[in-house]
């Protein structure tokens, strides 16, 4: 199955129209072929230089979608562009989990469906997105470890009214991940192997399908195999 989605991710992207905005994105792809392993530091430019150059756009941010399995690295590498290039860093974890800590309702549900390894309905998560977009009023935005499953992309694009402008795929061998996952000690109630083998599990059966349609549509870069040294 894993064989037969990344052949799917290093398809060369469908050819651009001759519209002023596929113009722009054949020059975007241009930059960096989607069949390319991608290093983090390129990965970066590649972000500023795209961010730059909006097509006249100015209104609205440059946004990228960073997504891998859970533990494969990509937190930590949002975390060094954003601080780096001067993108804001928007994680969908983070922003749940603050949502937990100010004990509201809303948090307790996102307790209850984080500790059985499910996917927080996509409404709560996007409207958290939406609104830390609109707090942070920065042009270039990271959106770390989302969408999660269809139904969150869906909903973003129908809630927020757009796509990303790029989506990033860190893949990460899956024993990698584990042994990530269980000696980082951050004191997570996702953090123990029974709730890791449901979240790769769930990854694996809702999150690659986003990816599969984000390809398809030219917009997915991978970086591949992120062993230790991309933390």
């Amino acid at each position: 199955m894993w064989r037969r989605r990344r052949a799917l991710l290093l398809r060369s992207p469908p050819s651009s129209s001759s519209t002023a905005a596929s113009s722009c994105q054949h020059r975007r792809r241009h930059l960096l072929p989607s069949e390319e392993p991608l290093a983090v530091n390129r990965l970066a430019r590649l972000f500023t230089s795209q961010a730059g150059s909006d097509c006249g756009n100015s209104q609205k941010p440059f946004i990228a979608f960073v997504l891998g399995g859970p533990g494969s690295g990509k937190g930590t590498q949002c975390t060094k562009i954003a601080s780096d290039f001067g993108f804001a860093h928007l994680s969908a974890g983070d922003l749940l989990r603050h949502e937990i800590a100010s004990g509201s309702e809303k948090g307790e549900l996102i307790l209850d469906t984080i500790k059985e390894g499910r996917i927080v309905p996509s409404e709560i998560t996007v409207e958290l997105i939406r609104k830390a977009m609109e707090t942070s009023n920065a042009n270039k935005v990271l959106i770390d470890g989302f969408p999660r499953c269809e139904e969150n992309r869906i909903a973003f694009e129908r809630i927020v009214g757009r796509e990303p402008d790029v989506v990033v795929f860190f893949d990460c061998p899956e024993d990698e991940m584990v042994k990530r996952l269980l000696g980082r000690n951050q004191g997570r109630v996702d953090d123990n192997i029974e709730t890791i083998k449901t979240r790769l599990k769930v990854f694996e059966s809702l999150n690659i399908p986003v990816i599969d349609y984000y390809s398809s549509r030219g917009k997915v870069r991978k970086v591949n195999k992120c062993h230790g040294h991309c933390r």
